[in-house]
């Protein structure tokens, strides 16, 4: 669908913000969390959700290239 509010576009875009914000709060979490010896960080969850959230966005940026 071509036009000003084009669906495909416009789901690549909210799953790019998704993983954008997987990606960035969970370096916040790993970054805070070594900071103050949080202990109830999860890191191995923190690094597969930060992996999950590249993921995410790579593919939706290589969505929206085409």
């Amino acid at each position: 669908m071509e036009g000003l509010f084009s669906l495909d576009e416009t789901v690549a875009l909210l799953v790019l913000g998704i993983g954008a914000a997987m990606i960035l709060g969970n370096i916040v979490a790993l970054v805070r969390g070594r900071r103050q010896e949080s202990e109830h960080l999860y890191v191995g969850r923190a690094w597969f959700l930060l992996l999950t959230g590249v993921l995410i966005t790579v593919w939706s940026i290589v969505s929206l290239g085409r």
